[in-house]
């Protein structure tokens, strides 16, 4: 064989993208090594790598490197006719052909790639392991969706191109996307790159579909690609009119996989289509086991379809996960099947139950330890994929009673796993459908529930609304209404009716220990503990949050802990006790950590950056304060973003910068107007005192305009990073005043009148109001300005020009 041509390779039809890591993994198997399979679904790439390790390993075989492709035989009787026409030989009558195959290759040293076995593996299989056996020389590197079971293999699971990631350039489904599109004549520019990342992730990063959509950038960009890959298998065709049949379409390609399979198999893999997320055994014998098909067999056929390259299995986690461009077409053939509603009832009921079972034990039941809380709250967003296909099929179906418990029993819905407005869209979105066949007792529940992440999401007025609803018609739930209750009254504190929020307070507070809720007792009293605070009335608050902190451990929820231990913070600031606030801030931000809590991780990394500011140590707040502001922009909520701007005027102010200080200050008081907020525990009086004195008024004043009018990100980033603001530009400014922007205009009018003294019934005679309201917007002030009495407004007031009357 020393004079034979070293191989049959064929020349690379363009330039390789990617896989150098593989490339060199692979390689380096054949040293110990003697049968390699390459597994994975159809267009993943295993024959191209399989031809580049090919090409690699060239050197290192004597006798040479061999090609058999098998993907244009049908019959199995002729793979090995197939191998032996390769090596020159014949069939000869009365002679088995394998063993002349194996008798050719006894004293070789060479490599036969075997490619596209998996329509004939059980005969590929049989020859293989005859070469091995008989052919100490000889390596095998084989490509096949499943493995072909022989001794001594090695099975390689090819895996998707490396997706995009913060550097879209560099990942190699992009790279091959913009190398094929140029091939396509097709030259995109670095402002193509969100669009092309977007289209590598919805296609999984499959070489083949993502050179189909290349070959499309010749008629359409690729935004409009990827606005259109929901309907994939037919935008994705006129590939190389060279390639096998089945490799010029994305249909084609998965079509030779799925015919592959058993009717059992194709039944299941229709079924697994609803099941949008990562899913376990336990869920797939809960949905799929219907007949034709048993439980007892979910086992064997799922790890056929694993074998076959078609579900995907996270060894380390005991999970399985559908590639997008398998379940697509997977769930056309469900679409097609006479079974689709069976099965989407099914898988709606199923996690209703799923959902339920862990909302019992992430709150409701007793003696669980904080572990076993956080286990079921893990568990619930790990089947959140799964709830939104749910959710989907409940609109579409009609059956939204089943829909809104779905809602109303999903924590990795709420503010917990920091994404408040997803459950506030889709209780929306069921609440707009025709409700004649839903109890009123539900919807009542659904919008109690519908409050909470309003609330969340900073919408002030929307959830007190919602809450006030839903506690006119709620029934049969303690704990919703004990939400709902709590919910009502942190609206109310937060817009300054801290006499409304009371009573809302202790209906909570009543209902939660009357059921034993440990967790809405806790709620409750951190409420009860802000009302004392913003009456000013800090040994009434601390006891209250030393309560709340004590059943939070007693309940032993990651969440509410970590909200019990931030407001134990938030009093040990207010008294001054910045060693204090730091421990406790940062107790409650390895909570939050480990819950994944965006919103609520934002806001107290925020405060903890405020203390260290406080404490002198201005890189540690400025490090934490990046931090916060990074999530705060991310998960979007104003409240994230306002306590990042309020701590960013404490660093500021630390740092000796009083514009920048005044500037995220005012900053901080539009973004409150915005929500509706009046109430908060910046002390801007102080401050503005301090630069009136250092900057003049003029400078004070347009500062305050200024930071009035811009975005707050806009703002927020420029105090992080200390840019000083401009100068201000020639000629005359435009700019309001500034203590006008804090009070409102009937807060400025009973500011005036203290100072004559006025009590507040004369005060609320002269107004034509109650003096309950007099009271109310007095308080109000106080928090406004940081002030404890009325004579210190009146003093306010009379330095500042306040009318009188």
């Amino acid at each position: 064989m020393a004079d034979a041509p070293r191989h049959n390779l064929p020349a690379e039809p363009n330039r390789f993208v990617g896989r150098e890591r593989d490339i060199g993994d692979l390689c380096a198997l054949f040293d110990e090594t003697r049968a390699v399979t390459l597994c994975g679904v159809g267009g993943i790439g295993k024959t191209r790598l399989a031809f580049r390790v090919a090409h690699r390993l060239l050197d290192g075989f004597a006798d040479g490197v061999w090609a058999v492709e098998l993907a244009k035989i049908s019959r199995p009787e002729l793979v090995t006719q197939e191998i032996a026409e390769v090596f020159g030989l014949e069939s000869e009558r009365g002679r088995d052909l394998t063993d002349a195959v194996v008798t050719r290759l006894a004293g070789a040293r060479c490599l036969v790639l075997l490619d596209n076995c998996e329509h004939l593996v059980e005969a590929t299989a049989h020859v293989a392991a005859a070469l091995l056996a008989g052919c100490p020389g000889v390596r095998v590197l084989a490509t096949s969706r499943e493995a072909l079971r022989i001794p001594g293999e090695l099975i390689w699971h090819v895996p998707p191109l490396d997706l995009p990631g913060e550097d879209p350039s560099a990942a190699e489904s992009v790279q091959l996307f913009l190398n094929r599109a140029r091939a396509a004549g097709t030259h995109l520019g670095e402002d193509s790159l969100p669009d092309v990342a977007r289209l590598c992730r919805a296609l999984d990063g499959l070489p083949l579909a993502l050179e189909l959509a290349a070959a499309r950038t010749r008629m359409l960009s690729p935004g409009q690609i990827a606005d259109r890959i929901d309907d994939r298998f037919a935008l994705l065709t006129s590939g190389d009119r060279t390639a096998p049949a089945r490799q010029r379409t994305l249909a084609a390609a998965v079509e030779w996989s799925h015919d592959l399979l058993s009717e059992a198999e194709k039944t299941l893999l229709r079924r697994l289509s609803v099941l949008a997320g990562g899913f376990d055994l336990d869920l797939v014998e809960r949905v799929c086991a219907e007949p034709p098909l048993s439980e007892s067999r979910m086992v064997t056929l799922l790890g056929a379809l694993v074998d076959k390259s078609l579900v995907v299995c996270d060894e380390d986690r005991g999970r399985f996960r559908l590639l997008d461009t398998i379940r697509q077409f997977a769930a056309e053939r469900l679409a097609d099947s006479d079974e689709e509603r069976m099965v989407r009832d099914l898988h709606l009921r199923v996690l209703c139950k799923l959902q339920e079972r862990a909302f019992e034990a992430e709150f409701l039941t007793p003696g669980v330890t904080w572990r076993e809380r956080l286990a079921a709250h893990t568990g619930s967003r790990d089947r959140l994929g799964d709830q939104r296909a749910a959710l989907e099929w409940a609109l579409r179906s009609g059956n939204l009673t089943l829909g809104l418990r779905l809602c109303m029993r999903s924590s990795g819905l709420l503010s917990l796993g920091g994404s408040a407005a997803e459950v506030v869209g889709w209780v929306e979105r069921l609440l707009r459908q025709d409700l004649s066949l839903v109890a009123p007792e539900q919807i009542g529940l659904a919008k109690g529930y519908m409050a909470y992440g309003l609330l969340t999401r900073d919408d002030l007025d929307s959830g007190l609304a919602a809450a006030r609803e839903g506690l006119a018609g709620m029934a049969g739930d303690p704990f919703v209404l004990a939400t709902a209750h709590t919910v009502a009254g942190g609206a109310l504190l937060r817009m300054g009716r801290g006499d409304e929020a009371s009573a809302h307070i202790d209906a909570a507070l009543a209902v939660a220990r009357e059921n034993g809720d440990l967790f809405n007792e806790t709620g409750a009293l951190i409420e009860g503990s802000v009302y004392s605070l913003q009456r000013g009335r800090q040994r009434e608050a601390q006891r209250a949050a030393e309560e709340a902190y004590a059943v939070a451990g007693e309940h032993g929820h990651p969440w509410i802990l970590a909200m019990a231990a931030s407001h134990l913070g938030v009093t040990a600031e207010t008294r001054g006790d910045l060693e204090s606030a730091a421990e406790h801030y940062d107790a409650a931000i390895s909570w939050l950590r480990e819950l994944g809590n965006r919103g609520d991780l934002a806001q107290n990394l925020a405060r903890s950056g405020r203390v260290c500011a406080q404490l002198g140590d201005l890189a540690a707040a400025r490090e934490r304060l990046a931090e916060a502001l990074a999530m705060a922009r991310e998960c979007g909520l104003r409240q994230a973003m306002n306590r990042c701007l309020v701590s960013l005027a404490a660093l500021a102010r630390a740092g000796g910068d009083l514009e920048s200080a005044v500037l995220a200050s005012a900053a901080v008081a539009a973004l409150r107007e915005s929500m509706g907020q009046r109430t908060g525990s910046v002390k801007v009086d102080e401050l503005l005192s301090a630069a009136r004195a250092k900057l003049g008024e003029g400078r004070t004043t347009s500062l305050w305009s200024r930071g009035r009018a811009r975005p707050a990100f806009e703002v927020a980033t420029q105090v992080l990073e200390g840019r000083r603001p401009e100068p201000a530009a020639p000629g005359p400014v435009q700019v309001e005043p500034v203590r006008g922007s804090l009070l409102t205009t009937r807060e400025q009018e009973i500011a005036g009148m203290l100072t004559r003294g006025l009590s507040n019934k004369a005060i609320a005679e002269e107004l034509v109001i109650s003096p309950a309201t007099v009271a109310r917007h007095i308080a109000n002030i106080m928090d406004k300005l940081g002030y404890t009495s009325r004579a210190q407004i009146a003093v306010w007031a009379a330095d500042h020009g306040v009318p009188t009357a």
